[in-house]
């Protein structure tokens, strides 16, 4: 795997038998639950834990809004994938979030997600304090630890 460009945070994913359909190619629901993960732990490397922020934040909580996937290529069983995870703008109450999974630097999947930030089920203004962390602009040099 290669070092992501700044503002991209890679995650490490290894194909199982459990990701695989009966063909031993991965079941394309399969990336959706990969790039759940890339997203939750961009999140966890800027800002912690979202149950810290659940509990911090009165309740609040992101869900996805909408995703448009692009399958290009298959992954198969014991693959090792990069799922790259990168924001590309923030709204009032949502982020937009860009993602890949590669294998070997080759892009397999395109992801385009927008993540609502709420709280009792409704739409909330993203603090500015997680917009600042998880803007495009960000300055990922800073060596300021985050809560984990």
């Amino acid at each position: 795997m290669t070092q992501p460009e700044p503002g991209v945070h890679a995650l490490a994913v290894r194909v199982y038998y459990e990701d695989t359909d009966f063909s031993g190619f991965v079941y394309h629901a399969s990336y959706l639950r990969f790039m759940e993960r890339g997203r939750t732990e961009l999140l966890r490397g800027l800002a912690g834990d979202q149950s810290d922020l659940h509990r911090d934040a009165a309740g609040l909580h992101f869900v996805v809004r909408r995703m448009v996937i692009d399958y290009a290529k298959p992954a198969r069983m014991d693959d090792l994938l990069e799922v790259r995870t990168w924001t590309t703008a923030m709204k009032g109450a949502s982020m937009h979030l860009a993602q890949e999974v590669r294998r070997d630097g080759a892009v397999l999947v395109k992801a385009e997600v927008v993540v609502a930030c709420v709280r009792d089920g409704r739409a909330i203004r993203l603090p500015d304090s997680l917009r600042r962390l998880l803007s495009p602009e960000r300055d990922d040099t800073d060596p300021t630890p985050r809560s984990s």
